[in-house]
C-alpha cells in the first residue's frame, strides 16, 4: 500500500509525539492503519509525504542510491540573481560537505493553500519562488542551500517524489497511490 499525503505546516512526520506539550502528528488525519512515512518532511515544511506498509518500497523511494528526484517549491527572501541560481545548480558547500548539483529555476508564485500561520510579509523586502529538484536528501538541505547563496527560505513545499506528484491534494488530504 502507498499513500500520498499533503502534510500541513507544523505537523510531525510520525504518529506520536512524546514532547510536552504534544505537537500535531500524522495520527490526526485518518490515514490507513499500519503505514509509516517513507522519508521525512520537516515540521516547518509542507507538501508531499509518502507513507507505506512495504519496507522494500520505502527503501526504493528514499535510499539515495536509487536517485529518486525530489522537487520543491521554495519561497525565498530576496530577488534571486543568475549567479545565485547557478550556484544552486552547481551544488553548494555546506558544513557537512558539498551538495550534488540541483535543478533550480525561478517560477511564478504557485496557487497554494493558505498556510497557518501565514508567512511574514515585509513591504521593504522582496521575495520570490524557486523550483528546486534534488537527488539527495540531507537534513534541511533545501533550506541550508538557499541560505548558503543568500536567499533564506520563507516557505518550503515538496511537490513531487520521483514520478509521484502532489497534484490537487490540499493541505491535510491524502489519496491511495499506485507504487
Amino acid at each position: 500500500m502507498l499513500v500520498a499525503f499533503n502534510k500541513p505546516y507544523g505537523v510531525l512526520c510520525q504518529f506520536t509525539d512524546r514532547s510536552t506539550p504534544a505537537r500535531p502528528t500524522l495520527a490526526g488525519f485518518g490515514l490507513p492503519p499500519e503505514i509509516y512515512p517513507a522519508g521525512r518532511l520537516d515540521f516547518d515544511s509542507e507538501g508531499l509525504l509518502l507513507l507505506t506498509d512495504d519496507g522494500a518500497l520505502a527503501h526504493r523511494l528514499t535510499d539515495p542510491r536509487h536517485k529518486q528526484p525530489k522537487t520543491y517549491w521554495v519561497q525565498v527572501e530576496g530577488d534571486p540573481d543568475p549567479t545565485q541560481l547557478q550556484r544552486l545548480r552547481q551544488g553548494v558547500m555546506l558544513k557537512d560537505g558539498p551538495t550534488l548539483p540541483a535543478l533550480a529555476s525561478r517560477i511564478d508564485p504557485p496557487a497554494l493553500w493558505p498556510r497557518e500561520p501565514p508567512v511574514r510579509f515585509r513591504r521593504t523586502v522582496p521575495d520570490a519562488w524557486l523550483e528546486i529538484t534534488l537527488h539527495e536528501g540531507r537534513n534541511r538541505q533545501v533550506r541550508r542551500m538557499t541560505a548558503a547563496v543568500g536567499l533564506p527560505t520563507l516557505r518550503l513545499v515538496r511537490v513531487a517524489m520521483g514520478e509521484i506528484r502532489l497534484d490537487a491534494l490540499t493541505s491535510g488530504e491524502w489519496r491511495m497511490q499506485e507504487p
